[in-house]
């Protein structure tokens, strides 16, 4: 029979904040897991890319999923689905971080390509790959297209098609932003059978007209009810209005790549919501100051957040 498939919204793959030692700043990651769902996001993506999650341990991967699903059941999110990233560089890791994503509390897993060799990465080899993990995995399985972390590997609309008949296989976040790709997928598999999700805000409406199930996207860390009102407009049909909240969108996600990416967040959420400092794991670059012309459109969107 096969496995349930991820409810259609927006997710958001939430930062992690760390002290100064580079340790898991607790009370701040229970503070913004806290704000994303009082914001109205569907699920949160715990060890994605935004959440550092290649810079973390095992058990510090257990921890994050952890910590993440009781914040939200305590506080009575419990609708609130977690799906955790868990991809590596070998199947048997993988597959491992599949079984302790289960234990910890995750309902979803999304998995990356392997990209070590890729020049060995063939179509089939993918395929074999995917299923292989998928078979084992004690969750329903997403795939996670992400061609700038894979060494450029970028799965066509065929082999995600392909990988969408196995029973485990539930999903794909496509953070490649390929809108034709993803209308090629949702054209064979509408949301109730395949979640297909845009990667990033910036095609989060035009992905829904294609008839996506939503996003998984790094920008609401900052703005989740701005994302939730867009998408609102758009299931009441007011795509004009809707429109107009996606170009703003849009703006945002280019000018967080522009502004310093997962180090610019952290110091905009510490700036702007009250909690965690800017402390990421190298290599990635803390943003000490804020400035700039994308910094200004960024705090543009977040005092727009602040009136919803």
């Amino acid at each position: 029979m096969p496995a349930a498939v991820p409810p259609s919204g927006i997710y958001v793959p939430a930062v992690l904040f760390f002290k100064e030692n580079e340790d898991f700043d607790v009370p701040a990651i229970k503070s913004h897991v806290l704000r994303l769902a009082q914001g109205g996001v569907t699920g949160i993506v715990v060890q994605g890319s935004n959440g550092e999650a290649q810079h973390l341990s095992h058990d510090e991967r257990k921890e994050a999923i952890s910590l993440t699903r009781k914040t939200l059941d305590e506080n009575g999110f419990q609708n609130v689905v977690i799906i955790a990233g868990c991809g590596a560089q070998s199947a048997r890791e993988t597959k491992k971080l599949c079984a302790d994503a289960k234990d910890a509390g995750a309902a979803f897993v999304l998995v990356l390509t392997p990209s070590v060799w890729p020049g060995d990465m063939t179509k089939e080899n993918i395929i074999r790959y995917h299923r292989e993990v998928a078979d084992y995995s004690p969750l329903p399985y997403m795939v996670y297209n992400f061609p700038t972390v894979t060494a450029g590997i970028d799965l066509d609309s065929d082999i995600i098609l392909t990988l969408s008949e196995h029973p485990n296989i539930v999903g794909t976040k496509l953070s490649c932003g390929n809108v034709g790709k993803l209308h090629r997928i949702t054209a064979v598999k509408p949301p109730s059978e395949f979640c297909t999700l845009a990667g990033v805000s910036e095609v989060l409406l035009q992905g829904l007209l294609s008839g996506s199930a939503g996003a998984i996207a790094a920008l609401p860390n900052l703005v989740p009810k701005l994302h939730m009102k867009m998408y609102a407009l758009y299931q009441a049909g007011k795509i004009e209005e809707a429109m107009k909240i996606q170009a703003q969108l849009g703006q945002g996600d280019w000018a967080t790549r522009k502004a310093g990416g997962v180090g610019a967040m952290k110091a905009l959420i510490s700036k702007h919501f009250g909690y965690g400092e800017i402390h990421v794991r190298r290599p990635l670059m803390a943003v000490a100051q804020l400035s700039g012309t994308h910094v200004d459109k960024l705090e543009e969107l977040i005092a727009s957040e602040k009136t919803l």
